[in-house]
């Protein structure tokens, strides 16, 4: 603890990178230099104690490039610290609703962007040693490195299940905006209800627009605003200005009915994620030179990621899995 309150300057309010329902993101420096985000939990009741607890586990599960990746948790104080690597370059939503003049986001950046997060859900949903729920995807949880790769975030009301089973029964918990109708109709989130979301952040990444559109707007809706001009063929009409020169008018459309799919009432009729990052790699290898084209040929790994452990007196997280009994144990050690 004493470790953090001095990486934080004793978390600052200066150090703020962000605030939330469940706790305040710090900025702050390791004795070796290395730069992290702190997130400081709320104060927490019992049950709010367990999700921390499911937090922890489920990060300790995954390793990919395009998700955001947890050092270490600091279990000594009764108000938790998750510990995070740093990723400078802000959230997706920053980017796209409140765009820079001097660095825009290019409709190239956009599709990779789609690509990174596309591919960390698919991630997700078939190839850990579990089947794992994001239940938050939205444009402020998709973080952007230096090189304005996506990193996905954020999984405090995340769910991990069995490869067999189809649908966790929940109190709905979402945001406005992204959440699945059929989820907050039946409680019962699926995969596909990660895929509505999904299908939100493209249609956000096309126009520009908010999910929850300004209240002086006539459809406050962005998903119904979006599938109405998709109804009446005038989808082009509603494409970002900034973004317009760059794309051609097929790939426009290729995106938007791709999002149209994912917004699908019915959820069996949404396409899987795997379908999904197929579509939008190949709408991108439009933009990309073909390995023909380069010097130095790179391959990349689709499913797999790298990280680095962090190893402190004052916090850890072992590299191996933890279950939540192991968890839990080590957190009431105290």
């Amino acid at each position: 603890m004493d470790e953090l309150e001095k990486a934080t300057d004793h978390f600052n309010e200066d150090r703020i990178l962000g605030q939330g329902g469940h706790g305040t993101v710090y900025k702050g420096m390791l004795g070796e230099g290395r730069i992290i985000a702190v997130k400081k939990s709320n104060k927490l009741e019992e049950g709010q104690r367990e999700e921390f607890i499911n937090e922890v586990v489920i990060m300790s599960q995954i390793n990919h490039r395009n998700i955001l990746k947890l050092l270490g948790c600091c279990l000594e104080t009764d108000v938790p610290l998750l510990v995070y690597e740093f990723i400078p370059n802000g959230t997706l939503s920053h980017h796209i609703h409140n765009p820079s003049e001097e660095f825009p986001i290019t409709w190239k950046m956009r599709l990779q962007i789609a690509s990174d997060s596309a591919r960390a859900l698919a991630y997700l949903h078939s190839s850990t040693s579990t089947l794992i729920f994001h239940r938050d995807i939205k444009s402020s949880n998709i973080l952007l490195d230096d090189k304005y790769r996506a990193k996905l975030s954020d999984f405090g009301t995340s769910r991990s299940v069995a490869i067999d089973q189809t649908h966790v029964v929940t109190r709905v918990m979402g945001t406005f905006g992204y959440m699945d109708p059929e989820y907050f109709q039946s409680h019962q989130f699926t995969e596909k209800s990660d895929v509505y979301s999904f299908g939100v952040v493209l249609v956000e990444l096309l126009t520009g627009q908010k999910a929850v559109r300004a209240a002086s707007e006539e459809d406050r809706s962005l998903t119904s605003w979006f599938l109405s001009h998709m109804e009446n063929s005038c989808v082009l009409d509603i494409i970002d200005s900034q973004i317009l020169p760059e794309g051609s008018k097929e790939e426009f459309l290729a995106i938007a009915d791709l999002a149209k799919r994912c917004l699908s009432l019915d959820g069996k009729k949404r396409p899987t994620m795997k379908e999904v990052l197929l579509e939008i790699e190949g709408v991108l290898s439009l933009h990309v030179p073909q390995k023909s084209d380069l010097v130095k040929p790179t391959t990349e790994q689709v499913f797999v990621g790298t990280s680095k452990s962090v190893s402190s007196s004052s916090f850890s997280l072992e590299s191996r899995a933890l279950d939540s009994t192991e968890l839990s144990l080590s957190f009431n050690s105290r």
